[in-house]
């Protein structure tokens, strides 16, 4: 497979996609969300941490404030906002990789991006709240959209899926029409099939097999396997690095240009190994041009 080389556009910079998969590190600054909720809620830890991040390879850091766990209850702008701009304020100007805001609605995008956010991963690729769509166009920072079925509140009682790529494929084109039809450039938007966000365990397992199929859409794919839990081997056990290890190298197999990842240092050596897989398998050969053939016309 030959991975497409991407420019992906931001206010301020530029990033090329495709030449190696680039890591996108976690920073969840919520009290609840399903893998480290607490560690970070305060600015100063959130900083060093984030600067952990970035030291240990991570090409972005997306700072989430909601966690969207299954269960999990909406919070409110107002209280989004609380535990998001000091985190923020202590972040600005101190990194020199992009910070992702995650966030569906559009108030708190804006002051995110007016305290230095550059990419907005919006968990409902725009269905909640499609004005953020129209944030985006005159920001012109970068746009995650992720695919979300139901809500986090109602997951657990969804039925399956017929055909759970065919779906994702469906609702992502969809979403990404949204987004361009409100003036968002497809250079500024990145899709994510939103592993276990309303999806059955064996379903994401079908998506990361699938993945390739998202490619065909012409934008950047991020690919978020990190602890999630369809990769624990029972209810009652935690998924472990090496289960988000295989997850992530598969996502790096499939095509993926960017995976979400808690442990950067660690996944940074498993992609880095599934990088060098891809360069080494043959490439399709070129079919060799014809020369037509001229009727003879003598001296």
């Amino acid at each position: 497979m030959i991975i497409k080389r991407i420019i992906l556009k931001l206010k301020e910079r530029e990033i090329q996609l495709g030449d190696r998969t680039l890591l996108c590190g976690i920073l969840n600054v919520t009290p609840d969300s399903f893998s480290d909720g607490g560690k970070f809620s305060e600015p100063d830890r959130a900083f060093a941490h984030a600067v952990e991040l970035e030291e240990a390879g991570a090409d972005f850091i997306d700072v989430g404030a909601e966690s969207t766990k299954p269960g999990s209850a909406r919070v409110s702008e107002a209280e989004e906002l609380r535990r998001l701009v000091p985190v923020l304020k202590r972040l600005k100007g101190k990194l020199g990789i992009p910070v992702c805001v995650d966030t569906y609605k559009a108030a708190v995008a804006e002051k995110a991006i007016e305290h230095g956010a550059e990419l907005i991963n919006d968990p409902s690729g725009l269905t909640w709240e499609p004005a953020l769509a129209k944030l985006v166009r005159d920001s012109g920072c970068g746009l995650i959209l992720n695919h979300m079925r139901g809500t986090p509140e109602t997951w657990g009682k969804l039925p399956p899926i017929h055909d759970p790529m065919g779906l994702v494929v469906k609702e992502l084109e969809a979403c990404l029409h949204r987004a361009v039809h409100a003036g968002v450039e497809k250079s500024q938007v990145v899709i994510d099939p939103g592993l276990g966000f309303g999806k059955r365990k064996e379903q994401n397992f079908e998506l990361l097999a699938r993945l390739d199929q998202l490619l065909r859409l012409d934008v950047p794919v991020m690919v978020g396997p990190s602890r999630k839990s369809f990769l624990s081997p029972s209810l009652t056990e935690k998924p472990s690095e090496f289960a988000t290890a295989a997850a992530v190298t598969a996502a790096v197999l499939a095509g993926a240009h960017i995976v979400r990842v808690h442990d950067v240092s660690a996944m940074k050596h498993a992609v880095a190994i599934a990088d060098a897989i891809l360069r080494a398998r043959p490439q399709p050969q070129e079919e060799p041009v014809e020369k037509p053939n001229r009727p003879f016309q003598g001296r």
